[in-house]
């Protein structure tokens, strides 16, 4: 029996590595998977490799634009109905470019920070009220919403409004049993760092103010993830808690560093 056991989890954005890495964990413990994601391919991708790790994880794949409204409507109710309940749901999705805030058009500033923003708060929408025994949220949040680096302006500004959403969300629903909470990953290896992370004039410069001395990876992440969906964190609700080798107690090198 997994403590999971009877529990629903809608994962947003799930064919990415964080979401598949955390989908792998919640499957173990008993979790059954509702999985959205864009692409069908990367989904049945995402799938195999979890029935790989949990061969007899129950998991169902819709196939959907996790920032469009009716299909993030459409998915949570179509997630609560495998069972009739939704326990867990996990948001991964973000957006990111770099470069200074004042080389940027409004339309461009505008669609990053909401791109940090939009896909979360339809999971909130739409989930919360099917979750009428209470639950956990959980969104990916990033050490940039509390470390200021230049050249990564906009993607800040979304993560720390997204942290400033998550605290009001965990007061509001928190009578009804609903926490809310989110992990924040230090640089890792993920779709939205792909344009840089592998710049070594960057990751030297940045490894040396991550006392751990790495770079993250996924499976770094999903252990705090697993630990704000499960019953382990009872009692922890507006929170966000840094994975991140140590960044946050040395902060960001000098000068810019993503001009790319």
């Amino acid at each position: 029996m997994g403590v999971l056991d009877g529990q629903t989890a809608f994962i947003l954005g799930a064919s990415a590595g964080i979401a598949q890495a955390s989908a792998k964990l919640l499957a173990a413990d008993g979790a059954t998977l509702f999985l959205l994601g864009r692409s069908t391919t990367r989904l049945e991708a995402t799938r195999d490799s979890i029935l790989e790790a949990v061969p007899d994880a129950e998991i169902v794949l819709h196939k959907g634009d996790p920032e469009d409204e009716a299909t993030v409507k459409a998915a949570a109710q179509a997630a609560h109905d495998v069972h009739n309940r939704l326990n867990i749901v996990v948001g991964t999705v973000a957006s990111g470019g770099t470069g200074p805030l004042v080389e940027q058009d409004l339309a461009t500033f505008t669609d990053f920070v909401m791109g940090n923003l939009r896909s979360n708060f339809l999971a909130l929408r739409y989930a919360a009220p099917l979750m009428t025994d209470g639950g956990s949220i959980v969104f990916i949040s990033s050490t940039s919403s509390k470390i200021p680096m230049e050249g990564l302006g906009h993607y800040s500004a979304g993560k720390a409004a997204l942290e400033m959403l998550i605290r009001v969300a965990a007061s509001e629903l928190g009578p009804r049993g609903i926490r809310v909470n989110a992990v924040r990953p230090g640089l890792t290896e993920a779709a939205t760092t792909q344009g840089y992370i592998h710049l070594e004039e960057l990751t030297s410069s940045f490894l040396e103010r991550v006392p751990l001395g790495r770079l993250g990876v996924s499976k770094d992440i999903a252990p705090g993830v697993r630990y704000l969906a499960g019953p382990e964190s009872s009692w922890m609700t507006g929170q966000s808690f840094a994975i991140d080798g140590g960044n946050e107690v040395r902060g960001a090198p000098r000068g810019p560093m993503f001009t790319v």
